[in-house]
């Protein structure tokens, strides 16, 4: 199969992300969201007494305080708490939803998490999550966990924790929730437990402001990550670079390469996961989801050429996600090959966007950013 070089497109902003006159705030994720009404219904149940404020850990470390919108207590029964989700200034269709948690007490010790009305059921493959569960993301599983052992010990006694989002399924009409089979409401989603601005003009703006500032201290590799777990993977891969060298991009890729070349860099490192890099290979530079989409058959192509079976390429052609892609591959032990074939292909674009005068290599890496597992041939995974 012959390898057809795709156009390269850097698509302009959405219309909500444009240029603002004041500074954009940050706001909370619905993962933090939830566990702040966890932690606030868990605390009502234990000391009987309603919360009207709570503290979390974010998964970084800081701790943070919520306002508890409504806490009601059934003593020694129930309790459920409310915090609504403020999203700051990022365009998002859950920003005042109510989170709200509603705890009880199981026979059996430890915590049982389930997902009530407005919180959406996955059924597909290729999100992470179990078919048939609650669409609560890793990460929120994991902040809750750590916020209920904050209050009770999980080793003495059972928890079970229902998070629901009135009017959450209304809201997830206005997501791409449906078309990656999760039906009848949000994603409870974070991985940080903060909402950044990534996809606003400023945004942008600090990304080349980032590759300027480490340009001015005389560095000539740029590496670019995609968020917080890229970046800590990057800088394992390259111990030997000093931190203003690691740029979050979002989803700048295209704005961060052009600012390095004008800069005069000499090399440019993208470290990625799956989704980012199959936009990447089809020559998308701003990979914004309302401007983008990852192009399964590109890598049903890179299937075939990693010598996949036509039952293997004709699956990932039709997989639910660039994630579903990267299991597939796994399962079928083609992890390696594919993804090498698809690093070099993100190479390639990226080094007819930047111009043959910069070295560039790529790098995949696993969902929990903890390990490589491909790259355009610069490490071995």
């Amino acid at each position: 199969m012959t390898y057809a070089e795709p156009p390269l497109r850097e698509p302009d902003l959405p219309r909500t992300a444009k240029v603002r006159p004041t500074a954009l705030r940050t706001g909370w994720t619905t993962g933090a969201c939830a566990t702040a009404a966890t932690k606030a219904a868990l605390t009502a149940l234990v000391t009987g007494v309603p919360q009207g404020t709570v503290e979390i850990g974010l998964p970084a470390g800081r701790r943070v305080s919520f306002a508890v919108a409504r806490c009601d207590v059934e003593p020694a029964r129930r309790a459920e708490a409310v915090v609504v989700k403020d999203a700051g200034d990022d365009p998002d269709v859950t920003h005042g939803a109510e989170l709200t948690a509603t705890v009880a007490w199981r026979d059996e010790p430890g915590l049982r998490l389930d997902g009530g009305p407005g919180v959406g059921t996955v059924t597909r493959p290729g999100l992470g999550l179990p078919v048939g569960g609650p669409a609560i993301n890793e990460t929120p599983r994991r902040m809750i966990g750590l916020a209920v052992a904050e209050v009770v010990d999980l080793t003495e006694v059972g928890v079970r924790v229902v998070i629901s989002v009135p009017r959450g399924e209304i809201m997830a009409r206005k997501t791409t929730n449906r078309r990656l089979g999760i039906l009848g409401g949000i994603s409870i989603l974070g991985t940080t437990g903060i909402v950044r601005p990534f996809s606003t003009a400023s945004w942008r703006a600090s990304v080349v402001q980032a590759v300027h500032v480490m340009a001015a201290q005389g560095e000539r590799t740029v590496v670019l990550c995609t968020g917080g777990r890229t970046e800590r993977a990057a800088r394992a891969l390259l111990p030997e670079l000093p931190e203003v060298c690691f740029v979050e991009v979002g989803d700048f890729t295209g704005a961060a390469v052009t600012a390095a070349v004008g800069d005069g860099m000499t090399g440019v490192v993208f470290v990625g996961m799956a989704g980012k890099l199959a936009k990447l290979a089809a020559g998308v530079l701003m990979t914004h989801y309302t401007r983008s989409k990852v192009d399964l058959s590109l890598l049903g192509a890179v299937t075939a050429e990693a010598d996949g079976d036509a039952e293997l390429v004709a699956a990932v052609a039709a997989a639910n996600t660039g994630r579903h892609a990267y299991e597939l591959w796994e399962g079928a032990g083609l992890l390696g090959p594919a993804g090498d074939l698809l690093c070099r292909r993100v190479r390639q674009v990226l080094r007819r966007f930047a111009g043959h005068a910069v070295t560039v290599d790529v790098a995949m890496v696993d969902f929990a950013g903890a390990r490589l597992v491909a790259s355009s041939g610069r490490w071995v995974a």
